[in-house]
């Protein structure tokens, strides 16, 4: 072997462990920080009035988020209920019906969709949307958790389309060949073959989706009407990253009220990790 590639490729090697070490480093370091930052506040109120407590008020001490957690898993459903059909069905006409040309420019405006800052969503959702929802319903304010929960479908599209359509991409064709030659028609191939075989790729695509909406908040801050109620699907609601960024701003520093709003942030952070845990576990027996 050349020396000097051998050099090279040992150099490249130790950079690519530093980064590795690095990236656990980090991820190891945010757990700590908000272990150390949020136990403290849990401790004091107490797990149980912290957890299961439905009102929050820091100005009587009040800390229970059970509306942030119930609005938040419900927002997410209703956001997968609205963005993996839609989602899933894309991609399938992307990978297996549109011609390359077709394919190309939608491919492009899905990308485009996914560079878009949050905070045009939540102001073309507080422009467009929230006076619809208001119409609709003849609701006094259109900011409900179901505003937040289009928002969001609407967001986690570009992640379900494109690592679908990829998934579907890498079936072999030898798959849907040997299903035509049964006498399958091109759809029953593709949602029955097709999909089935890059089925670990779609449960990646919605796990991210999840991970996504989980932790959004500029733009439902600006379409749920950030209110501590128990959710609603008509209901103006605050999510767990949204009690957050709307408090953290004026809670004083060292307070009860700032350390909650860490604790808040421990129980969001304790959710993405369940979601990687659920990716593991049904990535793992598809690989294995």
């Amino acid at each position: 072997m050349n020396p000097k590639k051998s050099i090279v490729e040992k150099t490249f090697q130790g950079v690519f462990f530093v980064c590795g070490v690095l990236s656990i480093a980090l991820v190891a370091g945010i757990a700590i920080y908000l272990i150390v930052s949020g136990i403290p506040a849990i401790a004091e109120v107490g797990p149980a009035r912290f957890l299961l407590g439905q009102t929050w008020n820091a100005g009587k001490g009040e800390f229970g988020i059970l509306p942030f957690i119930l609005t938040s898993i419900l927002g997410t459903l209703g956001a997968l209920a609205l963005g993996i059909p839609l989602g899933v069905f894309a991609a399938v006409y992307l990978s297996k019906f549109a011609g390359k040309r077709l394919a190309r420019v939608i491919r492009s405006a899905v990308e485009l969709l996914a560079g878009i800052p949050s905070v045009v969503y939540g102001l073309v959702g507080m422009i467009v949307l929230v006076p619809a929802v208001q119409r609709a319903f003849s609701l006094s304010s259109g900011a409900t958790l179901l505003t937040a929960s289009i928002v969001l479908s609407v967001m986690i599209l570009p992640y379900i389309i494109n690592v679908t359509s990829t998934a579907l991409d890498a079936v072999p064709k030898e798959y849907e060949e040997g299903s035509l030659a049964l006498g399958a028609t091109e759809t029953e191939t593709y949602f029955r073959v097709s999909l089935h075989a890059a089925r670990s790729g779609v449960a990646v695509a919605i796990i991210q989706g999840v991970g996504r909406a989980l932790g959004e908040a500029m733009a439902i801050i600006m379409v749920s009407g950030n209110v501590a109620n128990m959710p609603h699907p008509l209901g103006s609601v605050r999510f767990l990253t949204t009690a957050i960024v709307s408090e953290m701003s004026y809670a004083p520093y060292g307070s009860l009220h700032r350390n909650a709003l860490f604790s808040i942030g421990l129980v969001l952070f304790v959710f993405i990790v369940l979601v990687n845990v659920v990716l593991s576990l049904v990535v793992r027996p598809k690989e294995a």
